[in-house]
Formats: C-alpha cells, structure tokens, sequence
C-alpha cells in the first residue's frame, strides 16, 4: 500500500477550520513563544518551528485534525543540544543544533518509509509515564532560574547545583509576576478559558502590569523579535561531535515520533477519526527538516493544542495550516508587542506544562496496581532527568519486556504436562484415561497448550527430565497455534533423545504454523507413515509417526507396548 504524500485539502469545513486553526494559534502563541525563549534560542525559534512544522506536518501528515508545534519534550532535548554544543562551539554551535533537528526530521521520515508507526507506540504505560513525568520535572526545574529572575543555565544538574544561589538572592519582582501567571492559569474558570484561553490571558495580563507599574524594575525581557521570513541555515556538521549529533538526532527523532503518535491516539479518540502513523511520522520529518533548515525549534503533535482545535469545529488539516499562518501574521506585526514580555512570565507559563505533564493520576495509583510497575516508573523518570531520554526509553522498554516474557513464560509453563498416569485432572477423556491407566507407566503424554515462545523450552526440557522411564512418547501440539524456535528446538531434542533410547513417538499436530516448524527441523527423517505401519513386526528401530488426534496416538502406542510384550 503506497503514502499519499499530500493530504487532500478541500474546504467543505472551512468554518470549523477556521474558528479550529485561530483558536489553536491563540494557544500556541505563548507557549511558541515560551519555548524559543527557555532553549536558548530566542523567542522567533520557537515561532518559526510552530509555523513550519504547524503548516507542514498538517499539509503532509496523517493526522486531520492534528495540530503540531513545538512541545515540552521536544524542547527538554534542544535545549540540551543548544546549551552542550554552543558552550563547545561559540561560533557554530547553534547552526550544529539545528542541523540536528534537520537529521531528527530525516529519521522520522525514515521511521515513516519503514512502516515503523505500528510499532514505536509498543511501549508499556509505565515507560510512558516514567519519561513523560521525567520530562515534566525536567521542565520545572529549568524554569526554577527565571522565575526567580536569573538566566538559565541548560542543564539539570547545573541548574540543581546553583539552585541555593538563586533562592539565596531572588528578583521578587520577576518572582511575583511569575507567581502571578501561575495564579491566572491555574483559576482562570473553564467557561472563560474556552473563550480566552489562559495561557494568552495571563501573558496579557501580566505583561500589561510590568509595564505599568514594574516598568523600571530590572526584569529580563523577551527583546525586540526579527520581523519577516526567516533566514536559511544550511546544515553544518563537526567530525569530533559526529557521534553526539547522531545520539540526540535520533533521540529527537524518537521523541517526536512518539510525542506525535500519543497526541494522534487523543486525536482518534475526540474526533472520532483513525490517523495513519506512517504518514504522520513522514509529515512530522518533512516539517522538523524544514525547520531545522530555517532555524525554528522541532515540534510533534501538541495534545492541547489539537483538543482545542476538536473542540472549536477543526476537522481537516486546513485548520492546522490556519493555525500556522495566523502565526506567521504575528511574526509580521506584532514583534513589537511582544518584545515586552517578561521571561518570568514565560517561566510562569512552563511551569504549567511541567506541571501538566506530571501524569499525577498514574503516580497517585501505581503503588496500589502494581510495585514492580511503580519501580519501573520512577526507574524511568530519574533516568530521564539525569541521564538522558533515549536511555531511559531502552532501559525501561527492556526491562518491562523482561518482566512480561517470565510472566508469558510462567503462563506458558502451566500448559505443559507430562502425563504417564490417569491420576489427576489432565483434561483427558475417559478412554484417554483408560489406556493410560492399562499401559502401566510405560506411555509418556507430553501434552502442550497454547503459544509456546522460547521462555517455555527450558521448562519442557525441565519437565521432561524428571521422567525417564517409559517406552512411548505421544507428542500432543494439537492445541499449540504457534511455537518459537527455541520451543521447537527443545521438541527436537526430546524426539532425538527418545529414537536414541530407542522409543518410539507419536506427534499430534493441527495444520498450520506449528505443523510448517516442525517440517523445517525435519523430524520427518524419523518418520514412518502412520496408515502404512505394521504394528505386528516392530523392531526395535525406534521412529516417529504423525497421526491425526490424540486418542489415536495414545492407541498406537498401547498396541506397540502390547506388540513388544507379546513378542
């Protein structure tokens, strides 16, 4: 199935479009605005990435009604990258930063060719909500600076570690008006906060109040912000920071895959519509590439953002595209506007998406679902925050896989059964049980059920191996849809060791994958055709048969045992 590349644009919602897409910038502006600011790249970064990606992730994405832009998450990682490579390289360390956000969008678009949307998703919740949480507290603490009127410093631990500085000698004027903005966003009523969206409220508000009563304080503002069309940035690459460039390119990459992917679930969900992750992911590439080629920050899909838009009548991707040119408008008029707005503000409003993305609901009922799961969490969390995202995702994805297969492993060890007795409740029926119970001990059931992966090959070994004395095995996968390699491995070894002893067995096997596995180990060197063995002149060349059912493999093996007695 080939990706239409281009989204198919008409205007039979051009309405709902339109009051979708100038709702959504409204929202957007602020936090565009916060965001270019809190990376270190100027307030116009974070413009720009919510225009191009907004415009583009919309026009190629397989979101309708998504809207994109620059987000929390995306924004913990650039900021990482502008901070580590300008302190290496004062001269081109910001043009190297952005030539990483042109690689993430490369790696997404890659991701999108690939057809790996289905699967970047997989992850359990408790990784999720780990790295979501670590990326919240991430955002909390490198607003902690401006809020209390001091510059950023990048990082978490550096933040962390001159903390006691900051809250020893605050600017309690920024603090108040930081304070203040929380306030707003926070008890702004619903009823008004779908009219006026709170984030714009308060930045109005409270800038307003700056100018006129705090107009001499000594508070850092946004400046005077570029006004017009940005300017190319061809890609510029170092040899020595190569590896690194590569690591948060993909990191940025997955991040955005995954931030785009949840938004597109919530997306699904309140719009009633089902997106395509492949062509998402190639949207989100093209519009975090051109981006990075014009110096905006990298964005995914913003999960406020795109609710509104639902709520306000978006449907289509034209109100995504509004959404991007209602803030190109602002980049060409309201500059001056915006140069008064104080950091402290902006940290005020980050601090609100720190806090939102906290998942509280998961980290208040995690202790009472499951331990392992709330230490998988927190495992994830602090490794987000102090190590970076990409390691917390591997880590945390392999160790839940680790719990999941000894759960899988454990279910799977409870369908195997050696059975060389009627005693007990096997499932067998009557004449099963019978047969059973005449040969005396010297029929061995093994009788499987179930998918068998490679965690249960250990356990049929294990189970086989407390039974040595018998003289037919009746090999029972009839109720087995699928087996792993190793699993089917483990069935050879016991069918080799049985015509070693020279013992004869008997395989129970539906068409289908298992019947297909077992044919390309080629046990059938041991077989004999069932419909073609002549009980009465056995030897003691031992082989194995594939027969149609249980009952029948169980009769063949009592004639056998009765054939060698007899003899």
């Amino acid at each position: 199935m080939s990706i239409n590349p281009i989204n198919k644009i008409h205007f039979r919602n051009w309405r709902g479009d339109l009051f979708g897409g100038l709702t959504a910038a409204i929202v957007a502006l602020p936090l565009a605005l916060a965001f270019g600011v809190a990376s270190g790249a100027g307030a116009i970064a974070g413009l720009y990435g919510a225009i191009i990606v907004g415009f583009f992730a919309a026009l190629f994405g397989g979101t309708p009604a998504q809207v994109s832009g620059p987000t929390g998450p995306m924004t913990v990682v650039t900021t990482t990258v502008i901070a580590t490579l300008v302190a290496r390289h004062p001269d081109t360390g910001l043009a190297m930063a952005f030539t990483i956000v042109m690689l993430g969008g490369l790696l997404q678009i890659l991701f999108g060719v690939m057809r790996l949307g289905q699967y970047i998703t997989l992850l359990p919740y408790t990784v999720i909500s780990g790295f979501m949480s670590g990326i919240g507290v991430i955002i909390i603490l490198l607003q902690l600076p401006p809020l209390l009127g001091h510059a950023g410093v990048g990082g978490v631990v550096t933040t962390l570690q001159k903390l006691p500085i900051y809250l020893s000698n605050p600017n309690w004027v920024a603090v108040g008006l930081g304070l203040l903005t929380l306030l707003i966003v926070f008890a702004v009523p619903p009823k008004l906060n779908r009219i006026l969206p709170s984030p714009l409220l308060a930045l109005v508000a409270v800038t307003i109040i700056s100018v006129v009563v705090f107009r001499d304080a000594n508070l850092a503002r946004i400046g005077q912000i570029p006004r017009g069309l940005p300017t190319l940035r061809m890609p510029t690459f170092s040899i020595r920071e190569l590896a690194d460039m590569l690591r948060y390119g993909l990191m940025l990459g997955v991040l955005g895959a995954i931030d785009s992917l949840l938004t597109s679930l919530v997306a699904d969900s309140i719009s009633r519509t089902q997106h395509d992750s492949d062509k998402e992911l190639i949207g989100q590439g093209i519009g975090n590439m051109l981006a990075g080629l014009f110096g905006g920050l990298p964005g995914a899909g913003a999960t406020m953002r795109t609710v509104v838009n639902v709520q306000a009548g978006g449907k289509t991707p034209l109100s995504g595209m509004i959404h991007a040119l209602v803030l190109l408008l602002v980049v060409f008029w309201a500059g001056p506007l915006t140069a008064q707005i104080p950091n402290a503000v902006l940290a005020g409003l980050l601090l609100k998406v720190g806090i939102d993305i906290l998942d509280w609901g998961f980290i208040k009922r995690a202790p009472r679902i499951s331990l392992k799961g709330t230490g998988l969490m927190y495992l994830v969390l602090f490794l987000t925050v102090f190590v970076d995202l990409i390691t917390a995702v591997l880590v945390g994805a392999f160790i839940a896989n680790v719990l999941t297969i000894k759960r899988l492993t454990d279910l799977q060890s409870d369908n195997i059964q050696v059975i060389t007795d009627s005693t007990g409740h096997h499932n067998l029926t009557p004449v099963e049980q019978e047969i059973l119970t005449q040969a005396g001990g010297d029929i061995l059931l093994l009788k499987l059920g179930g998918p068998m992966s490679f965690g249960a090959a250990k356990s049929i070994s294990r189970r086989m191996s407390l039974v040595q004395d018998y003289h037919a095995l009746v090999l029972d996968l009839s109720e087995v849809p699928s087996i792993g390699i190793t699993a089917a491995l483990a069935i050879e070894s016991i069918v080799e060791d049985a015509i070693a002893h020279h013992r004869h067995v008997w395989m129970v096997i539906t068409p289908g994958q298992v019947e297909r596995r077992i044919t390309q180990l080629e046990l059938q060197r041991f077989c004999k055709p069932h419909h073609t063995q002549d009980l009465s002149s056995v030897t003691l060349s031992a082989q194995i048969s594939q027969v149609e059912s249980r009952l029948q493999a169980l009769k063949s093996a009592f004639d056998l045992i009765q054939s060698k007695s007899l003899a």
